[in-house]
């Protein structure tokens, strides 16, 4: 079981290091709001998350 919690705790922070690299502050909020809607069983909350991150995924290049 420590296994499964350690590969975890390492594959979630590399997601958020991931995202803070790839789209900034933005990201990290859009995951956090994911992360916590889903914590706390709001769907609107992981909605507006899920939203942020969609929109800063399909944003036109510049």
């Amino acid at each position: 079981m420590p296994v499964i919690a350690l590969i975890s705790a390492v594959v979630v922070v590399t997601v958020e290091q991931l995202l803070q690299w790839r789209y900034g502050a933005a990201g990290l909020l859009g995951l956090l709001l994911v992360t916590v809607g889903i914590h706390a069983k709001r769907p609107g909350v992981s909605s507006a998350g899920a939203v942020l991150l969609a929109l800063l995924v399909a944003r036109p290049a510049l």
